[in-house]
């Protein structure tokens, strides 16, 4: 990515590959079954319930795993949308079964007119919201695949994505919304340059969306990060110098409030293609989504 540091700053860190031995291995599989069972449904300990239906989870045979920074890391109550790019969605070694399912999928989903699905969100609904249903016991309502699959279509796709940022319950109003909205606006432009200036195929990736969805946590982290930073001293000498030094270092230690993130997710099948030009087809996508969020954020598209 030396060569590529715009498309780098979109994707997640990379921080190596984790070895797990045979007990770590267990350990890791029991808290994993741990966490299960808090959003199981009854009777079936190992299952999701989404919003429509019973997702059963899948087991990798492998003891390595690929480290990634965590996009959740620093919001109070993430809200979370994962948009799944791409008109045609097989790789070009996928198999005659697995290109005609994928291809039927385009056909009825949003993914045949613009270029994008909406693959599943969670929403918080607030500190009132009543739970049950579809709304977990932390407050966010949870939209699985066949939300985007079932529900939506070009027609009625960008109400998907008010859903996802607009929730009056939650302290994000009309005008909160519509701030967020742009700053998701900006970031999918810079995707969209990223984009267009390099050589790459990649299908069934996606744009992962996050924001701060506790209103007024997303109010005190955008006042945080409009305050001055703090003018650096470089004055006192010695003993002086040295104690602000420490003090610096104590400050890089405290870790800012999150306002939102964006970024490119999920590339079991991409590459760079030099001499074949931009991905045309994640940008499909990707100018489709541009445009929702700048009419949701009041902006001429």
């Amino acid at each position: 990515m030396r060569l590529h540091p715009a498309l780098a700053d979109l994707l997640p860190t990379f921080l190596g590959t984790l070895e797990l031995t045979a007990s770590q291995s267990a350990s890791l599989e029991e808290a994993s079954a741990e966490i299960l069972n808090k959003y199981s449904v009854p009777d079936e300990p190992h299952h999701l319930q989404l919003h429509h239906k019973v997702i059963k989870t899948k087991k990798i045979a492998t003891n390595r795993a690929i480290v990634l920074g965590n996009a959740l890391h620093g919001f109070k109550r993430p809200n979370i949308l994962d948009v799944k790019l791409g008109v045609r969605l097989w790789a070009d070694d996928a198999a005659a079964e697995k290109k005609e399912r994928f291809d039927r999928i385009t056909a009825e989903t949003t993914h045949k007119e613009l270029g994008f699905r909406v693959a599943g969100m969670r929403v918080w609904q607030g500190h009132d919201a009543p739970r049950g249903g579809h709304v977990d016991r932390h407050g966010f309502k949870i939209y699985d695949k066949n939300y985007g699959r079932d529900e939506l279509n070009a027609t009625n796709v960008s109400e998907a994505f008010r859903v996802f940022i607009f929730t009056e319950t939650a302290g994000i109003d009309d005008e909160l919304g519509r701030l967020v909205a742009q700053a998701f606006a900006a970031e999918v432009a810079e995707v969209q340059r990223a984009l267009e200036a390099v050589e790459t195929r990649m299908f069934s990736a996606s744009l992962l969306f996050v924001f701060e969805g506790d209103g007024e946590a997303l109010r005190e982290a955008m006042e945080e990060a409009s305050k001055p930073l703090p003018q650096a001293e470089g004055e006192g000498d010695g003993a002086d110098a040295e104690e602000e030094s420490d003090d610096d270092d104590d400050d890089d230690d405290e870790i800012p409030p999150k306002i939102y993130a964006v970024k490119l997710i999920d590339f079991a099948h991409a590459e760079f293609v030099p001499g074949q030009g931009p991905d045309e087809n994640s940008l499909t996508g990707i100018r489709s989504v541009a445009k929702i969020l700048r009419e949701l954020g009041g902006e001429d598209a």
